[in-house]
């Protein structure tokens, strides 16, 4: 059986005539870095990146039960949700695992938008479909309907407010509006994954690449350039971002992660992997995420063991990579909960040969106030 080509976004002429280099990811051909990954990381930090995040998987709730279906499928408490905001949640099976970590808005009081990892949004769709049935909603995959399109980092703001006459400043985090961009019918939302300021506009296909190109004029003179897949990595590692199928997955529960406050025990009503948070939440698990820093050259790797001081192997890591706004590699790893304190000195095996590294709070780097 012969696999299916990889996807194109909407925006993928455009990529190419911006010198793209293009991976394979979650069954699309996506921009992995133009100009190159340490540049694109720097932008964002200290002006503005662009990127096509079109890969994302979009699916609508709607209908008077929309809320208390999403009650009952999400850990979050999603009636709480106001028009207009957004929150990040998690999906999980019966046994407490994560299936995916997703965001949710909420347009209007009975429609809401729930946006899945590319990797995970068949999984998501076929959940959500099953799950809401039995409650007067409508469930629907848009995703074909919606390109995505993030401009990220201290800037951001200062790039988008031309293109629009939404007033930014009132836009606050985790909101999300209907607006107008470049002429555009969006969904303006200040959200993202990058650790800075910024925004995700969800744009119809046609409308994405006048979009796009509005915000790289506007951008220019401020120092935005397009960035790609391999620097939201790097990103989203320094802000102690999880991703899933690293740092999330079905053997894992949010508790794992030390994000139990996303589950909301306290709702009124049964959840799907209520019952088995609850007990999960009794007691600590045995393992906890950790951040963990070294002065050594060589990163640590996803899957690579951490050790102790006999060399006995105590963990492993989920994500690592050379820190360009640090200056030194980084990771997350999880490790037994008896070597979880910050100031740990531990050990991580690459490919043999053990380097020295220090348990360190997440996140590893917070934007300026």
């Amino acid at each position: 059986m012969t696999s299916s080509p990889a996807k194109p976004t909407p925006l993928h002429d455009v990529h190419e005539q911006l010198g793209a280099h293009f991976t394979e990811f979650a069954g699309w051909h996506m921009p992995v870095r133009y100009t190159g990954d340490t540049a694109e990381h720097q932008a964002v930090r200290t002006s503005a990146g662009l990127f096509d995040l079109s890969h994302m998987g979009e699916i609508r709730i709607s209908g008077p039960e929309a809320a208390a279906a999403l009650d009952y499928a999400l850990v979050a408490n999603a009636s709480k949700i106001s028009a207009g905001r957004a929150r990040y949640t998690m999906l999980c099976d019966a046994e407490g695992g994560v299936l995916d970590d997703l965001i949710v808005y909420r347009l209007a009081e009975q429609e809401f938008l729930v946006v899945a990892n590319a990797a995970n949004a068949a999984v998501v769709a076929a959940e959500l479909a099953e799950r809401v049935r039995g409650f007067d909603a409508e469930f629907a995959d848009v995703s074909d309907d919606y390109a995505l399109i993030a401009v990220q980092g201290p800037k951001a703001a200062e790039i988008l407010a031309p293109l629009t006459d939404t007033d930014l400043s009132t836009v606050k985090y985790y909101a999300g509006y209907r607006s107008r961009v470049a002429g555009a019918e969006v969904l303006l939302a200040r959200t993202g994954y990058t650790g800075e300021d910024g925004f995700e506009l969800f744009t119809a296909p046609a409308d994405a690449t006048a979009v796009w190109e509005a915000l790289q004029r506007s951008g220019e003179p401020h120092g935005l350039i397009p960035a790609g897949l391999s620097c939201r990595d790097t990103l989203r590692l320094e802000a102690g971002m999880p991703l899933y199928g690293n740092e999330l997955s079905r053997e894992l529960s949010p508790f794992h992660a030390n994000l139990g406050r996303v589950v909301k025990l306290d709702k009124p009503d049964d959840f799907v992997g209520k019952a088995a948070l609850a007990r999960i939440a009794e007691q600590p698990t045995a393992r906890t995420l950790v951040g963990l820093a070294t002065d050594a050259r060589r990163a640590p790797r996803h899957g690579y063991p951490v050790l102790d001081g006999s060399g006995a192997e105590i963990g492993e890591v989920t994500s690592g990579a050379p820190s360009p706004t640090l200056g030194h590699p980084i990771a997350m790893a999880y490790v037994d909960r008896a070597h979880s304190a910050p100031g740990t000195e531990l050990k991580v095996d690459i490919r043999g040969r053990s380097i020295d590294v220090r348990v360190v709070e997440l996140p590893f780097y917070r934007r300026p106030a």
